[in-house]
Protein backbone atom coordinates (compact mmCIF):
# COMPACT_ATOMS: atom_id res chain seq x y z
CA UNK A 1 0.00 0.00 0.00
CA UNK A 2 1.31 3.45 -0.94
CA UNK A 3 1.53 5.70 2.13
CA UNK A 4 -0.21 8.95 1.26
CA UNK A 5 0.31 12.28 3.06
CA UNK A 6 -3.27 12.27 4.32
CA UNK A 7 -2.87 8.76 5.71
CA UNK A 8 0.23 10.01 7.52
CA UNK A 9 -1.84 12.78 9.08
CA UNK A 10 -4.56 10.30 10.12
CA UNK A 11 -1.91 8.17 11.82
CA UNK A 12 -0.47 11.25 13.50
CA UNK A 13 -3.97 12.13 14.72
CA UNK A 14 -4.09 8.81 16.54
CA UNK A 15 -0.85 9.61 18.36
CA UNK A 16 -2.54 12.23 20.47
CA UNK A 17 -0.68 15.26 21.82
CA UNK A 18 2.71 13.77 20.92
CA UNK A 19 2.18 14.93 17.33
CA UNK A 20 3.07 18.44 18.41
CA UNK A 21 5.97 17.39 20.60
CA UNK A 22 3.90 17.81 23.74
CA UNK A 23 4.88 14.58 25.47
CA UNK A 24 5.00 15.31 29.18
CA UNK A 25 3.87 18.90 28.86
CA UNK A 26 0.86 19.56 31.01
CA UNK A 27 -1.59 22.42 31.18
CA UNK A 28 -0.98 25.34 33.51
CA UNK A 29 -3.89 27.54 34.61
CA UNK A 30 -3.13 30.76 36.45
CA UNK A 31 -5.35 33.26 38.22
CA UNK A 32 -2.97 36.20 38.27
CA UNK A 33 0.14 34.85 40.00
CA UNK A 34 -1.73 31.89 41.52
CA UNK A 35 -1.54 28.51 39.79
CA UNK A 36 -4.75 26.48 39.94
CA UNK A 37 -4.10 22.81 40.82
CA UNK A 38 -5.15 20.16 38.31
CA UNK A 39 -8.74 18.90 38.77
CA UNK A 40 -9.74 22.05 40.64
CA UNK A 41 -12.32 24.39 39.14
CA UNK A 42 -13.36 27.83 40.30
CA UNK A 43 -16.59 29.75 39.91
CA UNK A 44 -14.92 33.07 39.14
CA UNK A 45 -11.35 34.24 38.57
CA UNK A 46 -10.14 37.06 40.78
CA UNK A 47 -7.47 38.42 38.44
CA UNK A 48 -6.22 38.08 34.87
CA UNK A 49 -6.41 34.52 33.50
CA UNK A 50 -3.66 32.64 31.67
CA UNK A 51 -3.72 29.08 30.37
CA UNK A 52 -0.63 27.59 28.74
CA UNK A 53 -0.03 24.11 27.34
CA UNK A 54 3.55 24.08 26.11
CA UNK A 55 2.55 25.19 22.61
CA UNK A 56 0.47 28.34 23.06
CA UNK A 57 -0.93 30.49 25.82
CA UNK A 58 -4.44 31.91 26.16
CA UNK A 59 -4.97 35.07 28.21
CA UNK A 60 -8.13 36.78 29.44
CA UNK A 61 -7.59 40.22 30.93
CA UNK A 62 -9.90 41.18 33.79
CA UNK A 63 -11.00 44.31 31.92
CA UNK A 64 -10.30 43.02 28.41
CA UNK A 65 -12.59 42.61 25.40
CA UNK A 66 -11.73 38.98 24.63
CA UNK A 67 -9.09 36.28 24.83
CA UNK A 68 -5.57 36.63 23.42
CA UNK A 69 -3.84 33.65 21.81
CA UNK A 70 -0.05 33.75 21.64
CA UNK A 71 2.81 31.35 21.07
CA UNK A 72 5.51 32.73 23.35
CA UNK A 73 4.95 32.96 27.08
CA UNK A 74 7.05 36.12 27.38
CA UNK A 75 4.57 38.05 25.24
CA UNK A 76 6.84 38.32 22.22
CA UNK A 77 5.78 37.05 18.81
CA UNK A 78 2.42 37.32 17.11
CA UNK A 79 -0.75 37.67 19.14
CA UNK A 80 -4.26 36.89 17.96
CA UNK A 81 -7.27 38.34 19.74
CA UNK A 82 -10.52 36.40 19.96
CA UNK A 83 -13.35 38.85 20.51
CA UNK A 84 -16.93 37.58 20.99
CA UNK A 85 -19.65 39.29 18.97
CA UNK A 86 -23.30 39.75 19.81
CA UNK A 87 -26.15 40.29 17.35
CA UNK A 88 -25.23 42.19 14.16
CA UNK A 89 -21.54 41.81 14.89
CA UNK A 90 -21.33 44.10 17.93
CA UNK A 91 -18.02 43.55 19.73
CA UNK A 92 -17.52 42.74 23.38
CA UNK A 93 -16.42 45.80 25.37
CA UNK A 94 -15.49 44.37 28.77
CA UNK A 95 -15.14 41.05 30.58
CA UNK A 96 -17.87 40.75 33.21
CA UNK A 97 -16.79 37.47 34.79
CA UNK A 98 -14.96 34.25 33.95
CA UNK A 99 -14.84 30.86 35.61
CA UNK A 100 -12.86 27.65 35.18
CA UNK A 101 -15.30 24.85 34.34
CA UNK A 102 -12.80 22.17 33.23
CA UNK A 103 -9.27 21.58 34.47
CA UNK A 104 -7.63 18.24 33.79
CA UNK A 105 -4.27 17.02 32.52
CA UNK A 106 -5.76 16.91 29.03
CA UNK A 107 -7.82 20.13 28.76
CA UNK A 108 -8.79 23.35 30.46
CA UNK A 109 -11.90 25.36 29.66
CA UNK A 110 -12.96 28.84 30.76
CA UNK A 111 -16.49 30.16 30.51
CA UNK A 112 -16.47 33.94 30.04
CA UNK A 113 -19.26 36.52 29.97
CA UNK A 114 -18.70 39.85 28.21
CA UNK A 115 -20.59 43.11 28.07
CA UNK A 116 -21.63 44.53 24.67
CA UNK A 117 -23.89 47.35 23.51
CA UNK A 118 -26.50 44.68 22.74
CA UNK A 119 -26.35 42.95 26.12
CA UNK A 120 -24.16 40.18 27.47
CA UNK A 121 -22.57 37.36 25.50
CA UNK A 122 -21.15 34.12 26.86
CA UNK A 123 -18.48 31.92 25.27
CA UNK A 124 -16.28 29.00 26.29
CA UNK A 125 -12.56 28.97 25.50
CA UNK A 126 -10.98 25.51 25.60
CA UNK A 127 -7.31 24.64 25.31
CA UNK A 128 -6.10 21.04 25.05
CA UNK A 129 -2.76 19.69 26.11
CA UNK A 130 -0.02 20.15 23.53
CA UNK A 131 -2.11 21.68 20.73
CA UNK A 132 -1.70 25.20 19.28
CA UNK A 133 -5.47 25.45 18.96
CA UNK A 134 -8.19 27.09 21.02
CA UNK A 135 -11.79 25.92 20.72
CA UNK A 136 -14.47 28.59 21.01
CA UNK A 137 -18.02 27.49 21.76
CA UNK A 138 -20.89 30.02 21.82
CA UNK A 139 -23.15 30.53 24.77
CA UNK A 140 -26.10 32.82 25.46
CA UNK A 141 -26.18 35.90 23.21
CA UNK A 142 -23.09 34.97 21.18
CA UNK A 143 -23.53 35.55 17.42
CA UNK A 144 -19.97 35.26 16.20
CA UNK A 145 -16.26 35.66 16.81
CA UNK A 146 -13.80 38.25 15.61
CA UNK A 147 -10.34 36.79 15.05
CA UNK A 148 -8.13 39.84 15.11
CA UNK A 149 -4.68 39.45 13.59
CA UNK A 150 -2.69 41.37 11.01
CA UNK A 151 -1.89 39.49 7.83
CA UNK A 152 -0.72 40.20 4.31
CA UNK A 153 -2.57 37.35 2.62
CA UNK A 154 -5.76 35.44 3.26
CA UNK A 155 -5.81 31.92 1.86
CA UNK A 156 -8.73 29.57 1.40
CA UNK A 157 -7.13 26.16 0.84
CA UNK A 158 -8.92 24.17 -1.85
CA UNK A 159 -8.27 20.46 -1.77
CA UNK A 160 -10.45 20.01 -4.86
CA UNK A 161 -9.04 22.60 -7.21
CA UNK A 162 -6.81 25.66 -6.77
CA UNK A 163 -6.56 27.77 -3.64
CA UNK A 164 -8.06 31.21 -3.35
CA UNK A 165 -5.31 33.65 -2.38
CA UNK A 166 -6.25 37.25 -1.66
CA UNK A 167 -3.58 39.89 -1.15
CA UNK A 168 -4.44 42.88 1.01
CA UNK A 169 -2.95 45.33 -1.51
CA UNK A 170 -5.49 44.20 -4.13
CA UNK A 171 -8.57 45.02 -2.03
CA UNK A 172 -9.62 48.69 -1.73
CA UNK A 173 -12.74 47.95 0.37
CA UNK A 174 -12.67 48.21 4.18
CA UNK A 175 -14.42 44.82 4.49
CA UNK A 176 -15.11 41.90 2.17
CA UNK A 177 -17.07 38.66 2.40
CA UNK A 178 -15.33 35.46 1.36
CA UNK A 179 -16.58 31.93 0.64
CA UNK A 180 -17.04 30.07 3.92
CA UNK A 181 -15.87 26.53 3.36
CA UNK A 182 -14.74 25.36 6.80
CA UNK A 183 -11.36 27.10 7.01
CA UNK A 184 -9.43 30.27 6.30
CA UNK A 185 -5.73 31.07 6.82
CA UNK A 186 -4.26 34.46 7.76
CA UNK A 187 -0.58 34.70 6.75
CA UNK A 188 1.25 37.35 8.76
CA UNK A 189 4.10 37.96 11.15
CA UNK A 190 6.64 38.65 8.43
CA UNK A 191 6.50 35.08 7.15
CA UNK A 192 6.56 33.24 10.47
CA UNK A 193 2.93 33.22 11.63
CA UNK A 194 -0.25 31.59 10.36
CA UNK A 195 -3.54 32.08 12.17
CA UNK A 196 -5.93 29.39 10.96
CA UNK A 197 -9.66 29.47 11.59
CA UNK A 198 -11.73 26.30 11.29
CA UNK A 199 -15.50 26.07 11.67
CA UNK A 200 -17.90 23.16 11.65
CA UNK A 201 -20.61 24.63 9.44
CA UNK A 202 -19.52 25.71 5.96
CA UNK A 203 -22.59 27.95 5.75
CA UNK A 204 -21.21 30.25 8.43
CA UNK A 205 -20.58 33.80 7.19
CA UNK A 206 -16.97 35.02 7.03
CA UNK A 207 -16.12 38.70 6.65
CA UNK A 208 -12.57 39.99 6.45
CA UNK A 209 -11.60 43.57 7.34
CA UNK A 210 -8.67 45.65 6.07
CA UNK A 211 -6.81 48.86 6.89
CA UNK A 212 -3.79 50.87 5.82
CA UNK A 213 -2.57 52.08 2.44
CA UNK A 214 0.02 50.99 -0.09
CA UNK A 215 2.68 48.67 1.29
CA UNK A 216 1.10 49.02 4.74
CA UNK A 217 -2.23 47.66 3.57
CA UNK A 218 -3.12 44.60 5.71
CA UNK A 219 -5.99 42.40 6.69
CA UNK A 220 -6.88 43.11 10.30
CA UNK A 221 -8.96 40.02 10.99
CA UNK A 222 -12.00 37.89 10.25
CA UNK A 223 -15.52 37.89 11.62
CA UNK A 224 -17.07 34.41 11.65
CA UNK A 225 -20.65 33.61 12.59
CA UNK A 226 -21.23 30.70 14.94
CA UNK A 227 -24.25 29.69 12.87
CA UNK A 228 -27.87 29.25 13.85
CA UNK A 229 -28.50 27.30 17.07
CA UNK A 230 -30.45 24.05 16.96
CA UNK A 231 -34.21 24.47 17.37
CA UNK A 232 -34.30 21.78 20.02
CA UNK A 233 -31.67 21.11 22.67
CA UNK A 234 -29.89 17.78 22.20
CA UNK A 235 -31.13 15.14 24.65
CA UNK A 236 -27.59 14.19 25.62
CA UNK A 237 -26.93 17.71 26.85
CA UNK A 238 -24.08 18.36 24.41
CA UNK A 239 -23.61 21.64 22.57
CA UNK A 240 -25.58 22.02 19.31
CA UNK A 241 -23.64 20.63 16.37
CA UNK A 242 -22.04 22.92 13.84
CA UNK A 243 -21.44 26.00 15.97
CA UNK A 244 -17.87 25.76 17.24
CA UNK A 245 -14.96 27.76 15.87
CA UNK A 246 -11.31 26.82 16.35
CA UNK A 247 -8.33 29.14 16.00
CA UNK A 248 -4.79 27.81 15.65
CA UNK A 249 -1.72 29.96 16.13
CA UNK A 250 1.19 28.48 14.18
CA UNK A 251 4.56 30.15 14.46
CA UNK A 252 7.97 29.21 13.09
CA UNK A 253 10.62 31.17 11.15
CA UNK A 254 9.92 30.77 7.45
CA UNK A 255 6.52 29.13 8.04
CA UNK A 256 5.24 30.81 4.89
CA UNK A 257 6.82 32.82 2.13
CA UNK A 258 5.79 35.21 -0.62
CA UNK A 259 7.73 36.42 -3.62
CA UNK A 260 6.88 37.83 -7.03
CA UNK A 261 7.49 36.54 -10.52
CA UNK A 262 7.07 38.42 -13.78
CA UNK A 263 5.77 37.14 -17.09
CA UNK A 264 9.30 37.60 -18.44
CA UNK A 265 10.58 35.05 -15.88
CA UNK A 266 8.88 32.19 -17.76
CA UNK A 267 11.31 29.32 -18.25
CA UNK A 268 14.03 30.83 -16.02
CA UNK A 269 15.37 28.98 -12.99
CA UNK A 270 15.00 31.28 -9.98
CA UNK A 271 16.74 30.37 -6.68
CA UNK A 272 14.61 31.65 -3.79
CA UNK A 273 15.91 33.37 -0.69
CA UNK A 274 13.48 31.25 1.33
CA UNK A 275 14.54 27.84 2.63
CA UNK A 276 12.09 25.18 3.79
CA UNK A 277 12.10 25.13 7.61
CA UNK A 278 10.92 21.48 7.64
CA UNK A 279 9.74 18.72 5.35
CA UNK A 280 6.05 19.10 4.51
CA UNK A 281 3.54 19.15 1.70
CA UNK A 282 4.21 22.76 0.73
CA UNK A 283 1.50 24.34 -1.38
CA UNK A 284 2.88 26.79 -3.93
CA UNK A 285 0.26 29.22 -5.24
CA UNK A 286 1.27 31.07 -8.40
CA UNK A 287 -0.74 34.07 -9.63
CA UNK A 288 -2.00 33.83 -13.20
CA UNK A 289 -4.30 35.98 -15.36
CA UNK A 290 -7.28 37.67 -13.73
CA UNK A 291 -5.62 37.43 -10.29
CA UNK A 292 -6.51 33.73 -10.23
CA UNK A 293 -4.31 31.15 -8.54
CA UNK A 294 -2.60 28.09 -10.01
CA UNK A 295 -1.75 25.68 -7.18
CA UNK A 296 1.20 23.27 -7.25
CA UNK A 297 3.00 21.18 -4.63
CA UNK A 298 6.68 21.80 -3.88
CA UNK A 299 8.73 18.82 -5.11
CA UNK A 300 10.87 17.15 -2.45
CA UNK A 301 14.15 15.33 -3.16
CA UNK A 302 13.77 11.57 -3.59
CA UNK A 303 16.09 8.67 -4.32
CA UNK A 304 18.56 8.50 -7.20
CA UNK A 305 18.16 12.17 -8.06
CA UNK A 306 14.41 11.86 -8.58
CA UNK A 307 11.73 14.00 -6.95
CA UNK A 308 8.68 13.25 -4.83
CA UNK A 309 5.49 15.18 -5.47
CA UNK A 310 3.33 15.09 -2.30
CA UNK A 311 -0.43 15.20 -2.59
CA UNK A 312 -3.56 15.03 -0.48
CA UNK A 313 -4.63 11.64 -1.85
CA UNK A 314 -1.40 10.23 -3.29
CA UNK A 315 2.21 11.07 -4.02
CA UNK A 316 4.02 10.75 -7.35
CA UNK A 317 7.63 10.33 -8.42
CA UNK A 318 9.13 12.67 -11.02
CA UNK A 319 12.41 12.16 -12.92
CA UNK A 320 15.54 14.18 -12.24
CA UNK A 321 14.73 16.60 -15.08
CA UNK A 322 11.33 17.32 -13.43
CA UNK A 323 9.52 16.75 -16.73
CA UNK A 324 5.76 16.52 -16.10
CA UNK A 325 3.03 15.87 -18.66
CA UNK A 326 -0.52 17.07 -18.15
CA UNK A 327 -3.31 17.81 -20.53
CA UNK A 328 -3.45 21.45 -21.65
CA UNK A 329 0.15 22.19 -20.60
CA UNK A 330 1.77 19.22 -22.29
CA UNK A 331 5.27 18.33 -21.06
CA UNK A 332 6.91 21.05 -18.95
CA UNK A 333 9.61 21.20 -16.26
CA UNK A 334 7.77 21.16 -12.92
CA UNK A 335 7.94 24.79 -11.69
CA UNK A 336 8.82 24.47 -7.97
CA UNK A 337 11.23 22.14 -6.17
CA UNK A 338 13.68 21.82 -3.30
CA UNK A 339 17.04 20.15 -2.83
CA UNK A 340 18.35 17.95 -0.02
CA UNK A 341 19.45 21.01 1.94
CA UNK A 342 16.00 22.62 1.86
CA UNK A 343 16.90 25.25 -0.73
CA UNK A 344 14.01 26.06 -3.02
CA UNK A 345 13.71 27.03 -6.68
CA UNK A 346 11.12 28.26 -9.12
CA UNK A 347 10.96 27.87 -12.89
CA UNK A 348 7.71 29.50 -14.05
CA UNK A 349 5.95 27.52 -16.77
CA UNK A 350 6.74 28.70 -20.28
CA UNK A 351 3.46 28.17 -22.11
CA UNK A 352 2.38 31.75 -22.94
CA UNK A 353 -0.49 30.58 -25.14
CA UNK A 354 -2.01 28.72 -22.18
CA UNK A 355 -0.59 29.88 -18.85
CA UNK A 356 1.37 32.93 -17.71
CA UNK A 357 2.54 33.40 -14.12
CA UNK A 358 2.65 37.07 -13.20
CA UNK A 359 2.38 38.34 -9.63
CA UNK A 360 2.74 37.00 -6.09
CA UNK A 361 3.77 33.42 -5.35
CA UNK A 362 2.61 32.28 -1.90
CA UNK A 363 4.00 29.16 -0.18
CA UNK A 364 2.67 27.54 3.01
CA UNK A 365 2.53 24.06 4.63
CA UNK A 366 -0.70 22.39 3.52
CA UNK A 367 -0.06 18.87 4.80
CA UNK A 368 2.31 16.37 6.27
CA UNK A 369 4.78 13.98 4.61
CA UNK A 370 6.58 10.96 6.04
CA UNK A 371 9.67 13.05 6.86
CA UNK A 372 7.74 15.80 8.70
CA UNK A 373 8.91 16.28 12.31
CA UNK A 374 6.25 15.36 14.87
CA UNK A 375 6.60 18.76 16.54
CA UNK A 376 5.39 20.63 13.43
CA UNK A 377 1.87 21.46 12.41
CA UNK A 378 0.31 22.00 8.98
CA UNK A 379 -3.09 23.18 7.83
CA UNK A 380 -4.26 19.57 7.42
CA UNK A 381 -3.08 18.75 10.96
CA UNK A 382 -5.19 21.56 12.36
CA UNK A 383 -8.19 20.54 10.32
CA UNK A 384 -8.00 16.94 11.51
CA UNK A 385 -7.41 17.95 15.11
CA UNK A 386 -10.51 20.12 15.11
CA UNK A 387 -13.09 18.55 12.81
CA UNK A 388 -11.97 14.97 13.36
CA UNK A 389 -11.20 12.19 10.88
CA UNK A 390 -14.77 11.47 9.76
CA UNK A 391 -15.71 15.10 9.19
CA UNK A 392 -12.45 15.75 7.35
CA UNK A 393 -13.03 12.85 5.00
CA UNK A 394 -16.44 14.35 4.28
CA UNK A 395 -15.14 17.91 3.83
CA UNK A 396 -12.26 16.76 1.62
CA UNK A 397 -14.53 14.30 -0.21
CA UNK A 398 -11.66 11.86 -0.61
CA UNK A 399 -13.76 9.53 -2.72
CA UNK A 400 -14.62 12.36 -5.12
CA UNK A 401 -10.93 13.29 -5.45
CA UNK A 402 -9.84 9.84 -6.58
CA UNK A 403 -8.83 9.83 -10.24
CA UNK A 404 -10.86 7.28 -12.20
CA UNK A 405 -9.41 5.03 -14.85
CA UNK A 406 -11.61 2.82 -17.02
CA UNK A 407 -10.41 0.66 -19.88
CA UNK A 408 -7.03 1.15 -21.52
CA UNK A 409 -5.57 4.47 -22.67
CA UNK A 410 -5.39 4.75 -26.45
CA UNK A 411 -1.60 5.19 -26.39
CA UNK A 412 -1.38 1.93 -24.41
CA UNK A 413 -3.54 0.24 -27.06
CA UNK A 414 -1.07 1.40 -29.70
CA UNK A 415 1.97 0.26 -27.72
CA UNK A 416 0.40 -3.17 -27.16
CA UNK A 417 -0.96 -3.88 -30.65
CA UNK A 418 1.88 -2.71 -32.85
CA UNK A 419 4.55 -5.12 -31.49
CA UNK A 420 2.13 -8.03 -31.95
CA UNK A 421 1.61 -7.23 -35.62
CA UNK A 422 5.23 -6.34 -36.17
CA UNK A 423 6.16 -9.86 -34.98
CA UNK A 424 3.23 -11.39 -36.92
CA UNK A 425 1.77 -12.94 -33.75
CA UNK A 426 -1.81 -11.79 -34.35
CA UNK A 427 -3.30 -15.28 -34.63
CA UNK A 428 -1.67 -16.52 -31.43
CA UNK A 429 -2.58 -13.29 -29.61
CA UNK A 430 -6.18 -13.04 -30.83
CA UNK A 431 -7.68 -13.10 -27.32
CA UNK A 432 -5.33 -10.35 -26.13
CA UNK A 433 -6.09 -8.22 -29.19
CA UNK A 434 -9.83 -8.54 -28.57
CA UNK A 435 -9.27 -7.38 -24.99
CA UNK A 436 -7.29 -4.36 -26.15
CA UNK A 437 -10.02 -3.35 -28.61
CA UNK A 438 -12.69 -3.61 -25.93
CA UNK A 439 -10.60 -1.78 -23.34
CA UNK A 440 -9.79 1.02 -25.77
CA UNK A 441 -13.49 1.56 -26.49
CA UNK A 442 -14.26 1.55 -22.76
CA UNK A 443 -11.63 4.25 -22.25
CA UNK A 444 -13.04 6.39 -25.07
CA UNK A 445 -16.55 6.06 -23.62
CA UNK A 446 -15.34 7.05 -20.15
CA UNK A 447 -13.53 10.20 -21.25
CA UNK A 448 -16.36 11.14 -23.58
CA UNK A 449 -18.72 10.81 -20.62
CA UNK A 450 -16.59 13.27 -18.65
CA UNK A 451 -16.66 15.71 -21.56
CA UNK A 452 -20.43 15.47 -21.82
CA UNK A 453 -20.71 16.03 -18.07
CA UNK A 454 -18.69 19.24 -18.36
CA UNK A 455 -20.71 20.45 -21.34
CA UNK A 456 -23.96 19.74 -19.50
CA UNK A 457 -22.56 21.65 -16.53
CA UNK A 458 -21.84 24.58 -18.85
CA UNK A 459 -25.35 24.55 -20.31
CA UNK A 460 -27.00 24.48 -16.89
CA UNK A 461 -24.64 27.11 -15.51
CA UNK A 462 -25.31 29.41 -18.45
CA UNK A 463 -29.08 29.04 -17.93
CA UNK A 464 -28.68 29.73 -14.21
CA UNK A 465 -26.56 32.84 -14.78
CA UNK A 466 -28.95 34.14 -17.45
CA UNK A 467 -31.81 33.65 -15.01
CA UNK A 468 -29.94 35.48 -12.24
CA UNK A 469 -29.06 38.34 -14.57
CA UNK A 470 -32.73 38.88 -15.40
CA UNK A 471 -33.91 38.55 -11.81
CA UNK A 472 -31.13 40.70 -10.34
CA UNK A 473 -29.94 43.36 -12.80
CA UNK A 474 -27.43 44.62 -10.25
CA UNK A 475 -25.47 41.38 -10.79
CA UNK A 476 -25.16 41.88 -14.54
CA UNK A 477 -21.42 42.63 -14.55
CA UNK A 478 -20.72 39.71 -12.23
CA UNK A 479 -22.65 37.23 -14.36
CA UNK A 480 -21.01 38.53 -17.54
CA UNK A 481 -17.56 37.76 -16.07
CA UNK A 482 -18.60 34.20 -15.34
CA UNK A 483 -20.30 33.72 -18.70
CA UNK A 484 -17.05 34.69 -20.42
CA UNK A 485 -15.37 31.70 -18.79
CA UNK A 486 -18.14 29.34 -19.88
CA UNK A 487 -17.70 30.68 -23.41
CA UNK A 488 -14.12 29.39 -23.26
CA UNK A 489 -15.39 25.85 -22.65
CA UNK A 490 -17.71 26.12 -25.66
CA UNK A 491 -14.78 27.37 -27.75
CA UNK A 492 -12.61 24.42 -26.71
CA UNK A 493 -15.39 22.00 -27.62
CA UNK A 494 -16.00 23.61 -31.02
CA UNK A 495 -12.27 23.42 -31.83
CA UNK A 496 -12.02 19.70 -31.02
CA UNK A 497 -15.52 18.50 -31.91
CA UNK A 498 -14.49 16.81 -35.16
CA UNK A 499 -11.30 15.29 -33.75
CA UNK A 500 -12.84 13.60 -30.71
CA UNK A 501 -15.34 11.62 -32.83
CA UNK A 502 -17.88 9.53 -30.88
CA UNK A 503 -17.82 6.17 -29.09
CA UNK A 504 -20.00 4.83 -31.93
CA UNK A 505 -17.35 5.90 -34.43
CA UNK A 506 -14.66 4.03 -32.46
CA UNK A 507 -16.91 0.96 -32.17
CA UNK A 508 -17.21 0.98 -35.98
CA UNK A 509 -13.40 1.28 -36.23
CA UNK A 510 -13.10 -1.81 -34.03
CA UNK A 511 -15.56 -3.75 -36.15
CA UNK A 512 -13.61 -2.83 -39.26
CA UNK A 513 -10.37 -3.88 -37.56
CA UNK A 514 -11.82 -7.27 -36.59
CA UNK A 515 -13.04 -7.81 -40.12
CA UNK A 516 -9.95 -6.77 -42.07
CA UNK A 517 -6.95 -6.74 -39.73
CA UNK A 518 -7.42 -9.03 -36.75
CA UNK A 519 -6.12 -12.23 -38.40
CA UNK A 520 -4.54 -10.73 -41.49
CA UNK A 521 -0.98 -12.03 -41.83
CA UNK A 522 -0.31 -10.36 -45.17
CA UNK A 523 2.48 -7.85 -45.78
CA UNK A 524 0.12 -4.88 -45.18
CA UNK A 525 -1.22 -6.08 -41.80
CA UNK A 526 1.32 -4.11 -39.78
CA UNK A 527 0.64 -0.92 -41.75
CA UNK A 528 -3.10 -1.41 -41.26
CA UNK A 529 -2.49 -1.81 -37.52
CA UNK A 530 -0.40 1.36 -37.49
CA UNK A 531 -3.18 3.24 -39.26
CA UNK A 532 -5.84 2.02 -36.81
CA UNK A 533 -3.79 2.74 -33.68
CA UNK A 534 -2.68 6.12 -35.03
CA UNK A 535 -6.29 7.16 -35.62
CA UNK A 536 -7.29 5.82 -32.20
CA UNK A 537 -4.53 7.73 -30.40
CA UNK A 538 -5.52 10.93 -32.20
CA UNK A 539 -9.10 10.50 -31.00
CA UNK A 540 -8.01 9.63 -27.46
CA UNK A 541 -5.52 12.48 -27.29
CA UNK A 542 -8.10 14.99 -28.49
CA UNK A 543 -10.56 13.73 -25.88
CA UNK A 544 -7.96 13.96 -23.11
CA UNK A 545 -7.06 17.51 -24.07
CA UNK A 546 -10.69 18.61 -24.22
CA UNK A 547 -11.50 17.05 -20.84
CA UNK A 548 -8.47 18.82 -19.35
CA UNK A 549 -9.43 22.14 -20.96
CA UNK A 550 -12.97 21.84 -19.61
CA UNK A 551 -11.63 21.14 -16.14
CA UNK A 552 -9.43 24.24 -16.29
CA UNK A 553 -12.46 26.36 -17.13
CA UNK A 554 -14.50 24.94 -14.24
CA UNK A 555 -11.62 25.43 -11.79
CA UNK A 556 -11.19 29.03 -12.97
CA UNK A 557 -14.93 29.62 -12.65
CA UNK A 558 -14.82 28.32 -9.08
CA UNK A 559 -12.06 30.76 -8.19
CA UNK A 560 -13.61 33.64 -10.11
CA UNK A 561 -16.85 33.26 -8.18
CA UNK A 562 -14.98 33.55 -4.90
CA UNK A 563 -13.04 36.63 -5.99
CA UNK A 564 -16.15 38.36 -7.33
CA UNK A 565 -17.84 37.64 -4.02
CA UNK A 566 -14.95 39.34 -2.24
CA UNK A 567 -15.23 42.52 -4.32
CA UNK A 568 -19.02 42.66 -4.62
CA UNK A 569 -20.98 41.80 -1.45
CA UNK A 570 -24.22 41.61 -3.46
CA UNK A 571 -22.85 38.60 -5.31
CA UNK A 572 -22.37 36.44 -2.20
CA UNK A 573 -25.34 34.10 -2.67
CA UNK A 574 -24.65 33.75 -6.40
CA UNK A 575 -20.97 33.01 -5.81
CA UNK A 576 -21.68 30.34 -3.21
CA UNK A 577 -24.11 28.59 -5.57
CA UNK A 578 -21.57 28.67 -8.41
CA UNK A 579 -18.85 27.26 -6.16
CA UNK A 580 -21.14 24.46 -4.98
CA UNK A 581 -21.95 23.51 -8.59
CA UNK A 582 -18.32 23.63 -9.69
CA UNK A 583 -17.31 21.37 -6.81
CA UNK A 584 -19.83 18.77 -7.94
CA UNK A 585 -18.62 18.98 -11.55
CA UNK A 586 -15.00 18.49 -10.47
CA UNK A 587 -15.71 15.26 -8.59
CA UNK A 588 -14.46 11.90 -9.87
CA UNK A 589 -12.05 13.18 -12.52
CA UNK A 590 -10.58 10.88 -15.13
CA UNK A 591 -6.84 10.38 -14.59
CA UNK A 592 -6.04 12.10 -17.87
CA UNK A 593 -7.84 15.33 -16.91
CA UNK A 594 -4.84 16.45 -14.88
CA UNK A 595 -6.90 17.06 -11.75
CA UNK A 596 -3.66 17.98 -9.98
CA UNK A 597 -0.60 19.19 -11.84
Amino acid sequence: MRVTPLLIVFVALALGPTIFGAEGRGLVVQDGATTIPVDQTIAEFKSDVRISNGEVSLSLAKRGTGAVLGVKADGEGARTSLIPLSASGVSATELVRAGLIENTKQAACCEAVYKTEKGEVAVKFKLKRGEPIVEVEPGAGAWGLRVQCESHFVVLPDFFADDMVIGAKKIPLPQIEIPSENFVLHLGGGGQTIAMCVFENNQQDVKVSLSGDGDKRVFTGSEIAFGEPAKEAPKDGKAPAGRKIWVAQLERPGLWHATDVKASDAGKVIPMEWQMPMAAQWRVDFTKGGDLTDSWEMLLPGKDGKFIKPGTVREDTLPADRKRWTTVLGTVPYPCWSDAGGKTFLQPVKRPEVLVFNGPVVIYPLGRVAQSPLDTCSAADVMLRTLGKGACEYVLDLEGQQGKYQGRATCSCRDTLRPIYEKKEQKQQRTKIEGVLNDGLTFVKHIRGRIELYMEFGRKMRAYLDEQQKAKPELKETTIEMLKLIDQMDQHYAKRKDAIKTPEFVAAMNDEFRKNVLEDEGPQAYEKCKKYTGDLVEIGGSQDELAGECRWVVKNLRQKAGLLMATDPKAAALAMEVRARTREALRNPANHEGARH
